[in-house]
């Protein structure tokens, strides 16, 4: 028999495994296709259920908390990675490091908000389904680094590349998600509110606080309201206060466990988040992935083809101009065939083109389903991106076989 000690050391290994794996996501976003597909009267009764019941309107639901309220955790999780990354040591410390990357970056940007508009137009849609350009911007860090460590490998040149890029994807998405998607006619009057916010965690750091409950309980929640009632997605309202709190003075990489451990707030915000930001994913999947499988439409199609088709396309021709036209350089180990697979697998937008979908179309219904659909559908990279390794002869650098031709 097993040992209730060894049980508990299977039990942890699971709960990690489900964790660090974001199957949590997966798994909350498969529910919710099953429940919207066999039962989508129940569903949309989860959706829209009060969790203040005193509450007028529609604003404490299920579907407002998790997207607007716990969701600006994510966002801070994803700006305290962009943030830490202009640190010295971090991949956009050095604009010779990064410059390659961004170049890249910009072109997964441009070429797939560019093929979205033009089959806007060539289908007669733009009215409609204009406003859903920035869906296909976006690509799944988590997912896309799981799907490149299985295509090249842990310690791949290719991984850092796709890792930088992004990164700088989220500042990007972050960025157009504010401009581009107010949930209401902006009143920037508001925002001064946010502005007193950082001024209000810079004076906490001056005067040594180290906790970041402070920082989130109240610079953090007076950034929030003020992004709220300003029009700005609420769900950035995190975001400003990130650059406040006391950090390291280094960044030793993506992800990594930084080696400098003085008051580093920032660090221990990002350590107690990290699993809780996962079971929040989970409920974005649950309240976010739940569209009728019949709403397959012309969005649907334009999503996916414009981040299938679009984001490599504008990857891989970014990379090249970046060289021809400024002289950058692709990092030693890197030629275009891991230029065009690493695109393929950046076409992984879910978490961010699931949440730009809702904030491109507010209404709920067929437009937004499939919209929805598409980023949903932008799984199918990842199995595109495997094969493609192969009949591209791109070789896994944990099989021994790497060389800078390789």
């Amino acid at each position: 028999m097993s040992s209730p000690k060894k049980n508990k050391v299977r039990v942890d290994q699971a709960i990690r495994f489900l964790l660090e794996n974001s199957l949590l996501l997966i798994g909350g976003s498969a529910l919710a296709l099953i429940w919207a597909n066999v039962n989508p009267t129940s569903y949309h009764q989860l959706l829209h259920t009060s969790l203040a019941p005193s509450a007028e309107g529609d604003s404490f639901s299920l579907v407002h908390v998790v997207n607007d309220g716990l969701m600006a955790l994510f966002f801070a999780m994803a700006a305290k990675e962009v943030w830490e990354s202009l640190l010295p040591g971090g991949v956009l410390s050095k604009w010779k490091t990064a410059a390659t990357p961004l170049m890249a970056t910009l072109g997964g940007v441009v070429m797939p908000a560019t093929v979205y508009i033009a089959g806007c137009w060539l289908t007669g849609r733009w009215e409609d389904l204009g406003r859903g350009w920035a869906i296909p911007c976006a690509t799944d860090i988590a997912f896309s680094y799981l799907v490149a460590r299985i295509v090249f490998g842990n310690g791949h040149p290719a991984i850092a590349f796709l890792l930088l890029l992004a990164i700088a994807d989220d500042a990007a998405g972050l960025l157009i998600l504010a401009i581009a998607y107010p949930q209401e006619a902006l009143q920037p009057q508001w925002l001064l509110g946010a502005v007193a916010a950082v001024a209000l965690g810079i004076a906490f750091r001056r005067f040594g606080v180290r906790s970041f409950w402070w920082y989130l309980l109240g610079p953090g929640v007076l950034s929030w309201v003020s992004f709220h009632y300003s029009g700005v997605h609420a769900a950035l309202g995190l975001v400003p206060i990130i650059t406040t709190m006391p950090h390291s003075r280094t960044d030793d990489g993506l992800f990594v466990e930084s080696s400098d451990d003085t008051a580093n707030t920032l660090g221990e915000f990002a350590r107690w988040w990290k699993n809780p930001v996962e079971l929040i994913l989970g409920l974005f999947g649950l309240v976010n992935a739940g569209v009728v499988m019949s709403n397959t439409g012309t969005a649907t199609w334009l999503v996916l083809s414009a981040l299938l088709l679009g984001k490599p396309l504008g990857i891989t021709l970014f990379t090249f101009l970046g060289e021809k036209l400024f002289h950058l350089e692709r990092p030693t180990g890197m030629t275009y065939r891991h230029v065009v697979t690493m695109g393929v697998v950046a076409g992984i937008g879910f978490t961010v083109a699931l949440f730009v979908s809702t904030a491109a179309f507010s209404e709920p219904g067929t437009i937004q389903d499939s919209a929805k659909m598409g980023a949903l559908g932008s799984f199918a990279a990842a199995l595109i991106a495997v094969p493609l390794g192969r009949i591209l002869k791109v070789k896994n650098a944990e099989s021994g076989n790497t060389s800078p031709n390789s």
